[in-house]
């Protein structure tokens, strides 16, 4: 999951990105409201929610919102807002915010805001994913295979699971990076195939059926058998 932090307080910034970041989520971060709008309309595609700050340099947050709903763009947004009167907390919901949070806030209130916003599904999705022997829980990130549980760092869990929700699809490289990193990922490192080498190591090592597939040149796939 990913998600965009347009916020001016550094500090505060910094604290919510590290402790997503510690949580699993890749996360980018904006500090004005002008660059934060450009990157939704441009990106919007890439991330799963907004955090958005109200008090912005160069734009305004509320005009942020109004703006991307104006084209269309139905990305979860959560409002950081220091305004506390009613009509301020109607003016943003009819405005197209998802929900809004006061500061101070506390961190574990934040995470439990993000999830209830986006475990919004069209559909109502399993928290198991399964593909032959191999099962992912997601709400425990526990990984199984042949009822044996494998560990994994979270990272790996979020690239699995990536991959367990499109099985036997390529999935490109830049894919993977765009969703699992943030924006300033060097696509010119090695660092995503390490990550996929440790998880082929622990999923297929010294088993007859193979579930991870290289397609060269192109990505990646986990077929069913």
């Amino acid at each position: 999951m990913k998600i965009l932090i347009i916020e001016d307080e550094e500090n505060l910034a910094k604290m919510l990105k590290k402790g997503l970041e510690s949580e699993g989520y890749a996360v980018d971060h904006l500090s004005d409201g002008e660059s934060g709008q450009r990157r939704i309309e441009v990106n919007h595609m890439d991330y799963d929610i907004v955090i958005l700050d109200l008090m912005l340099p160069k734009r305004h947050g509320f005009e942020v919102c109004q703006n991307i709903r104006k084209v269309g763009i139905g990305l979860p947004i959560l409002i950081l807002t220091a305004k506390c009167d009613l009509e301020s907390k109607v003016s943003l919901l009819n405005t197209g915010a998802d929900d809004y949070m006061m500061k101070p806030f506390a961190f574990s209130e934040l995470l439990a805001r993000i999830k209830a916003l986006t475990r919004r599904p069209k559909v109502v999705l399993s928290p198991e994913l399964k593909i032959a022997d191999l099962v992912l829980n997601l709400n425990d990130k526990k990984l199984f295979r042949s009822d044996k549980e494998i560990s994994l760092t979270l990272k790996e869990f979020r690239i699995l699971e990536y991959f367990m929700r499109r099985p036997n699809k390529t999935v490109a490289r830049v894919d993977l990076t765009d969703n699992i990193w943030d924006f300033d990922y060097d696509s010119f490192s090695n660092t995503l195939e390490v990550y996929i080498n440790r998880i082929r190591e622990k999923i297929d090592k010294n088993r007859k059926k193979k579930l991870l597939e290289t397609v060269r040149g192109v990505g990646y796939r986990l077929k069913t058998p």
